[in-house]
């Protein structure tokens, strides 16, 4: 306790000033001036909220010190752990909370347990273990995280707290990365706060210096403070924003066949027999028909020769646009899971290399109309410069396969950028049937490619135009390479991540 008269060494959450407030430069404030925007502009998913702004606190500090209703403390599973929060805490605590803690028995990772804040300003603590990070389990390490925040969340909302004031919870022992971590702290903060805002008033991050950049350069993405801001930060959103509640979406749980391809869910369980009574009027409001306008009527006037080659560039590029928008807004996580399509290092020209892994790529079970908006997502910065692609068509099969009518679509879509800076395709173990699909595709449906093509047999031919460590190989790949053309490139281990 303060000696009489001293200063308290505790901040008041109450004294902080709101992310909302942060901003000086509101804008677009009117209800009128929203309206035309969202006419006008592709709204980001996570929309601006003054609300859910004037809740949320990024302070730099130690969490040990704000006077809120909880505080959050990471430990490891015996809640033992000796980081900077954890040391923190316990010594502003005071010996209580050591003996407290040992009749928890421990925490799992993910979970979050509640003690008393003895000593503290807070009233509360909540302890939660994040994950040990590695890459290869990436997916689990994503859940167990989201887990933690919303977990946290939880038990305040259940005990109707007030404020809780976070600590970052993946630390630095745990070998999380610092940006990847932020996303998931700020996503599951947000989606909460707009399901369960009116349970809460403040939701305090406390920062270190180092992690303070993060927050502040991604919390625009999640909490915008304006109009303005919400549309600058759109094409800066990850493609993997999770689900409503900002969890992540694991690709298995939601790849699933539906019976009646044409009809709604609520249709199929229906009469079975009634096929004539399913309303279709959903059809052709997929992400193709709502871009491509009338395309035989702009085919007659190109025949007609009333669309000058300038008009046509700018009908085109105004199309690509508009499907872009669309790429930056939609939730296209479950396609982003798959790592079909992924960026690596350069060739040996320093050019860009992008990877296409055939295999990973279940044509018949996913919405190809997100898989294109995924690509255009991914390669719209990078086919500002000169790249390569790498494509592995290594034991794919025939639902592998992308047809012909989707990769016309997808060259006739594309901007002009990624036809000029795309200097070669690397084909990774072709069969016989590819070569002809792919000599008669290049030939008689898209113009200017067939020479950028390259067949390669081996990954010894890859290598004289791409040294073998600037590539993250898929582990079947490597192995299927070393039975059909020796184990040579055994030196070289697969990459982690994949």
């Amino acid at each position: 306790m303060d000696p009489l008269g001293a200063p308290s060494q505790f901040v008041d959450v109450d004294t902080l000033l709101s992310w909302g407030d942060s901003y000086k430069d509101e804008l677009n404030s009117c209800d009128s001036t929203a309206e035309t925007f969202q006419e006008d502009i592709v709204r980001s998913p996570f929309l601006y909220n003054q609300d859910i702004n004037g809740k949320v606190i990024l302070w730099k500090g130690d969490v040990a010190l704000l006077n809120c209703t909880a505080i959050v403390n990471t430990s490891n599973e015996s809640l033992t752990d000796k980081n900077p929060v954890s040391e923190s805490i316990f010594m502003l605590a005071g010996p209580d909370l050591k003996e407290d803690l040992q009749k928890l028995k421990g925490c799992r990772t993910g979970e979050a347990k509640l003690t008393k804040g003895f000593n503290l300003a807070a009233r509360f603590i909540i302890h939660t273990v994040g994950p040990k990070y590695k890459s290869r389990y990436r997916t689990a390490a994503e859940s167990s995280l989201y887990s933690c925040y919303r977990n946290v969340l939880q038990l305040a909302k259940e005990q109707s707290m007030a404020s809780v004031g976070f600590c970052v919870i993946n630390s630095a022992k745990r070998g999380y990365p610092l940006e990847d971590a932020t996303h998931i702290a700020l996503r599951t903060v947000r989606r909460f706060l707009e399901i369960h805002g009116e349970t809460i008033e403040k939701v305090v991050f406390a920062v270190s210096e180092l992690e303070e950049a993060a927050y502040q350069r991604l919390l625009p993405l999640y909490f915008p403070r304006s109009l303005e801001e919400e549309s600058r930060s759109l094409p800066y959103l990850p493609a993997d924003i999770g689900n409503a509640e900002g969890e992540p979406v694991v690709p298995e749980r939601q790849i699933r066949i539906s019976e009646k391809p044409g009809a709604s869910e609520d249709n199929q369980e229906e009469d079975e027999g009634d096929g004539l009574g399913v309303d279709l009027s959903f059809i052709g409001s997929h992400a193709f028909a709502r871009m491509e306008g009338d395309i035989d009527k702009q085919r007659k006037l190109i025949l007609q020769g009333q669309l000058s080659e300038a008009a046509l560039q700018k009908q085109h590029q105004r199309n690509y646009n508009r499907w872009l928008c669309q790429a930056r807004s939609e939730d296209l996580s479950d396609i982003a899971s798959l790592k079909a399509l992924y960026q690596t290092g350069v060739d040996n020209c320093g050019r860009t290399v992008m990877v296409v892994v055939g295999r990973n790529i279940p044509v018949t079970l996913i919405d190809m109309d997100k898989a294109l908006l995924y690509f255009i997502h991914v390669m719209d910065h990078i086919a500002v410069k000169e790249y390569v692609l790498v494509y592995f068509h290594t034991l794919t099969n025939e639902y592998n396969h992308l047809d012909s009518d989707f990769l016309k679509k997808l060259y006739d879509v594309v901007d002009v950028k990624y036809k000029r800076n795309l200097k070669a395709v690397y084909f990774v173990h072709p069969t016989f049937r590819s070569k002809v699909s792919t000599w008669f595709f290049t030939t008689f449906s898209v113009s200017g490619l067939k020479d950028k093509i390259h067949h390669i047999d081996s990954l010894h031919q890859l290598f004289s135009a791409i040294s073998p460590e600037q590539i993250d190989f898929p582990p079947f790949v490597l192995e299927y390479d070393a039975r059909e053309n020796g184990p040579y490139f055994a030196s070289y281990p697969p990459s982690p991540d994949l």
